[in-house]
């Protein structure tokens, strides 16, 4: 047996199933409270329930019977007795990047995590291409999302190309579809010709690049960014603001989640700050710009206007 099916072996038996890998699986497959619960737990049930899943996943690129993909109105989500999130509403439309800001505890996360079905209990209404859309309980809504979190959600003892094979037939990608869809993200990433390294032996900013291209591999309508240039060197984090650019001029959508600024001003259409749960300021950075009477500032200047420049350790 050679080495590159011993791992994939284990990666489907006995490689640890982390927080990061379940969140991204758990976009694709049903059944999200047993999975989450027994997620260092019962990994052969886990991979059983994807596999079983895979066959019936497929994203509908077609959708465009109006200009807004995602609306989100309302939304509100509590922890205990702590409000999280209050009387969000925001929309997305086709090919537009949208960000998502705030300070630290501001609701961003908290935001992005009941658009990606992986809290249920919030209130309000979302709509996905005008029609209902509860990503929670409907893992056909989930497969029209594709997922970057903040943490990695790859597997450092497979080989770039290993983990993206392993999460492309999780995703329901074709089998004969896969090696073609595999190679272009791996171009995508720039990782070709480093396709059969292990990943532990690359660099943060390249991870990040593989990270990224796991998130697309199902082709999906939207993609949820949550900080995808964190502890990357400069040619990294330039490599994938071009990604996401083409990206969306490809016809994706990007709803993206940062602390920097100038990441914001240059790739968003459309920012949202958010500050204790609740959206402050919602428009293209001029209009946020004017909004304050302020005609010349910049984004962090606005952010700071409207959020206070208070520290933020929550």
């Amino acid at each position: 047996m050679t080495a590159r099916s011993n791992r994939l072996d284990k990666a489907e038996t006995s490689l640890p199933v982390t927080r990061e890998i379940v969140t991204r699986l758990l976009l694709n497959f049903s059944k999200l409270h047993s999975v989450a619960t027994n997620a260092y737990g019962d990994h052969r049930t886990l991979l059983d329930q994807a596999h079983a899943q895979a066959s019936s996943i497929r994203v509908d690129m077609t959708d465009r019977q109006t200009d807004v993909l995602l609306s989100v109105s309302d939304l509100e989500y509590r922890y205990g007795d702590r409000l999280a999130a209050r009387g969000v509403t925001f929309s997305v439309g086709h090919q537009q990047c949208f960000g998502l800001l705030g300070p630290n505890g501001a609701g961003k996360t908290t935001t992005l995590s009941c658009i990606a079905g992986l809290l249920s209990a919030w209130t309000g209404q979302m709509q996905f291409a005008g029609q209902a859309f509860q990503p929670a309980s409907r893992v056909q809504d989930r497969a029209r999302l594709g997922l970057v979190p903040q943490e990695l959600a790859i597997y450092p003892n497979l080989t770039a190309r290993e983990n993206l094979v392993f999460f492309a037939k999780l995703s329901g990608v074709a089998a004969a579809e896969r090696e073609q869809v595999v190679a272009k993200n791996l171009e995508l990433a720039g990782l070709t010709d480093r396709q059969h390294d292990l990943v532990r032996t690359f660099s943060g900013g390249m991870q990040r690049r593989l990270n990224l291209a796991a998130g697309l591999l199902h082709k999906p309508a939207l993609v949820l960014l949550d900080e995808p240039t964190v502890g990357v060197d400069p040619q990294s984090r330039n490599h994938l603001f071009e990604t996401l650019l083409r990206l969306k001029s490809q016809g994706l959508s990007l709803l993206y989640t940062t602390h920097y600024m100038e990441e914001a001003q240059r790739l968003c259409d459309c920012v949202a700050i958010m500050n204790e749960g609740t959206i402050v300021g919602v428009g293209t950075p001029a209009q946020l710009a004017a909004s304050i009477d302020q005609p010349d500032a910049n984004l962090e200047q606005v952010f700071l206007h409207l959020t206070g420049r208070s520290l933020r350790d929550a």
